[in-house]
């Protein structure tokens, strides 16, 4: 099946594009409207700070954040030093000119110019300078390149530092001072982006370096040596100016000599505009722009096994033919527009391979799979056998998984473009021959790859270190954003866990002042989970502490899980005494009405034997543990949109005379009721004896109710009029006693 490009920019808000072989996707690139890539452009800019501890500058480029400059990506010409000491560090540079064919480069993108070594965050990055003699597509541990030659010279090397080393950047660079920059590595996350001053321009068969002394070069990619040959006579046949350097791409191998020139005049004149427009600018201003998606997708992206290039949207159609009558007008006929009705990637089976880039597991042929995880220090890539069978013994299942998932492995971290430190759990093999035929299998599946990649071994415990050039945007971090529930750790927090939070933080905030009535905020699960599971709990604190504990339901916590708002002061903060009440003494005799509120209103009555008919105990919500709350039951529950959840204890009215005289004796008590019933009433004979001289206690409690119909109702508080809690807890503050009817 013919190889092909996909350009799907019927949308304005995001263009994508593939690249095809045998219907499998190969190559991805896309670009968001709201989010443009602007790696490669480059700024006149302003240092706005000079670090002395990080031995870097930030300059404003007109970006979101100041990028970051460290003193080893500035020309030796910004530095403010005797002009001796500039032309000497010069001198050393044009040195390397001399020796310029056997430097090899890896020539496949504008990125292998190589000022992306640094590490994330502050480490200085290294000089493109170095860079361009030392990397390669895939780097092992020693400094080696394929043919066995030293990519480094060690001598121009020293005597470069050692001349670096005699000045510290707040010596030579200045607060406000202009500088020409390019951007090297996008902003990413609170980092700002990375900037250098040894500028690139590339095009589609060599890369022009204005200010970096290199001479002619050939990628070290091309190994034919007849292509090397070629391209090495065509280089010194470039009229290429004192002071710069030009690279001869792979693109440009079976090129000939008429299209390698044209294409490295295109980039004089564009030097020479940047220049320009540069000089007569004013800080910080935009001089060159790398391009949209589509000019770099035919530029970097296109080769000559590539038959044609489809286009869907009209305006792209016209930037990609436009585009490709500049840079090749002999293959302009290849690009097509797409004008079927269904969409051009659905049409092609492109969709459902690109969604499956968003999941972190991937099938294998043999059903294995493997597992890809994104964290803020690495990536982590597990590989599993899953269902393989296929094979005969556990050594030879493990090699055939190891084998399909180094090749899948390399493919997915081109299409994610994943980078930074990457790890790789390869099933554990015993034969260290199988471990060496899986390294050859990953390092060959990586020549694809037009990223830096540095490859380890594998190691004792089956795991392959690399660390991968970071091109762009991973796609994760493109499409996706931050999940507001777990706040990217993929995980959240149970309800009993913040249940239990919830209760250990509700004890601390009452031992420290409980003077005041409390409202917890969280969210609707917890709440149910509190009512539900641990409703005796919170009862057990509002006794303990006399306070009231609100729930309140709440939809608006941002990262909080919960948090305690302080409520109205409580009415008697201070601990209460026990004591019996009387409710029928004679000297005080009023009438008492329950309400659903729970508050105890009195008022005189003539009827003395109101109280006693037709009254039974209310409903204790404490002895509803075992009936969940459902949140269509919640609706009572609630306050406007907050949902507070408020205990409530229905109560019939009745009327019942009330008198505090203290603690009394049970002799007295049992007079009053026979006074007062002893028409009414069959009350059976109860031995006084034994509750004579001292007040009622809980085993003289239980007596009393098993020989008599008298039943106590005890209250929190001191005030006839503070809430009304049923118990048969001993410690109660204050009880009344009323009789029922038999």
């Amino acid at each position: 099946m013919a190889n092909k490009m996909l350009i799907d920019a019927s949308h304005v808000e995001e263009t994508r594009v593939v690249v095809l072989r045998d219907n499998r996707i190969e190559e991805l690139d896309f670009e968001s409207e709201h989010k443009k890539q602007i790696k490669g452009n480059i700024y006149l800019a302003k240092v706005t700070r000079v670090e002395p501890s990080l031995q870097a500058a930030f300059v404003d480029y007109g970006g979101n954040r100041h990028g970051f400059l460290p003193f080893i990506d500035i020309h030796p010409d910004y530095y403010q030093i005797p002009f001796s000491d500039r032309q000497a560090l010069l001198k050393v540079s044009n040195i390397t000119q001399v020796d310029s064919d056997d430097v090899v480069h890896d020539g496949n993108t504008p990125d292998e110019l190589g000022s992306d070594h640094q590490l994330e965050g502050i480490t200085p990055a290294t000089n493109p300078l170095q860079e361009t003699q030392e990397e390669s597509p895939i780097c092992t541990n020693n400094n080696l390149s394929p043919n066995g030659e030293d990519v480094l010279d060690d001598s121009l090397e020293n005597v470069s530092k050692k001349l670096r080393r005699q000045y510290c950047i707040q010596e030579v660079i200045k607060n406000r001072q202009i500088l020409l920059v390019q951007i090297v590595k996008e902003e990413r996350g609170n980092k700002g982006a990375a900037v250098t001053t040894y500028l690139s321009l590339a095009g589609r068969y060599s890369v022009l370096m204005p200010n970096t002394p290199k001479g002619e070069t050939i990628s070290r990619k091309i190994t034919n040596p007849i292509d090397r040959n070629n391209l090495k006579e065509i280089a010194r046949g470039l009229e290429l100016p004192a002071g710069m350097g030009v690279i001869l791409r792979t693109a440009g191998a079976s090129r000939s000599k008429i299209e390698i020139k044209r294409d490295f005049e295109y980039l004089m004149r564009l030097w020479d505009n940047v220049r320009a427009l540069a000089i007569s600018s004013v800080a910080p201003y935009l001089v060159y722009e790398e391009g949209n998606l589509i000019k770099r997708a035919i530029r970097d992206l296109y080769c000559k096994d590539i038959s044609e290039i489809i286009v869907s949207g009209e305006k792209g159609y016209r930037e990609a033919k436009d585009f490709m009558k500049l840079l090749m007008p002999s293959y302009a006929t290849i690009v097509r527009q797409y004008k079927e009705t269904h969409p051009i990637f659905l049409r092609s089976g492109i969709e459902a391979q690109l969604d499956s880039l968003h999941h972190e597991k991937v099938t294998l042929p043999s059903r294995g799979y493997i597992i890809i995880n994104q964290t803020e220090a690495l990536v982590a890539i597990d590989v599993n056998s899953g269902r393989s069978t296929r094979e005969h013994c556990i050594e030879d299942t493990a090699l055939q998984t190891n084998l399909e998932a180094a090749e899948e492995i390399a493919r997915q971290l081109r299409l994610r473009d994943l980078a930074g430190l990457i790890v790789v759990d390869f099933i554990d093999m015993e034969d260290k021959r199988n471990n060496r035929a899986v390294e050859k299998k990953f390092k060959e599946s990586l020549k694809k790859d037009r990223a830096r990649v540095q490859i380890g071994s594998i190691s004792h415990f089956g795991l392959l270190e690399m660390s991968r050039q970071r091109t762009r945007s991973s796609v994760l971090e493109s499409t996706t954003k931050v999940c507001s529930n777990c706040k990217g750790a993929g995980y959240i927090r149970s309800q009993s866990s913040i249940a239990l939070s919830i209760l250990r933080s509700i004890q601390e905030y009452l031992l420290r002042c409980a003077t005041h009535n409390i409202i917890v905020h969280t969210y609707s699960d917890v709440v149910l989970y509190l009512l539900n599971q641990k409703r005796a709990t919170i009862f057990e604190y509002e006794n303990r502490f006399g306070v009231s504990i609100n729930v309140v339901i709440d939809i608006k916590l941002d990262d909080k899980l919960f948090y305690i708002e302080k409520g109205s002061p409580v009415q008697s903060p201070e601990t209460i005494e026990h004591k019996t009440v009387d409710f029928f003494d004679s000297q005080i005799l009023e009438n008492c009405s329950i309400q659903d509120n729970e508050n105890i209103e009195c008022s005189q009555q003539d009827d003395m034997l109101s109280p006693f008919f037709n009254l039974e105990p209310s409903e204790d919500i404490q002895g509803t543990n075992d009936q969940n709350i459902d949140l269509k039951d919640m609706k009572d529950l609630s306050e406007e949109s907050t949902g507070i959840v408020r205990k409530r204890r229905r109560r019939r009215r009745r009327k019942r005379p009330v008198v505090d005289h203290g603690d009394v004796v049970a002799s007295d008590v049992l007079g009053s009721v026979k006074n007062v019933v002893d028409d009414s009433f069959d009350m059976p004979e109860v031995e006084p004896s034994a509750f004579i001289n001292h007040s009622l206690s809980e085993e003289s409690t239980h007596e009393l109710i098993e020989n008599s119909d008298v039943m106590p109702i005890t209250l929190d508080n001191t005030s006839d009029t503070d809430n009304v809690s049923y118990s048969a807890d001993s410690t109660v503050k204050k009880t009344r006693w009323w009789t029922r009817r038999t």
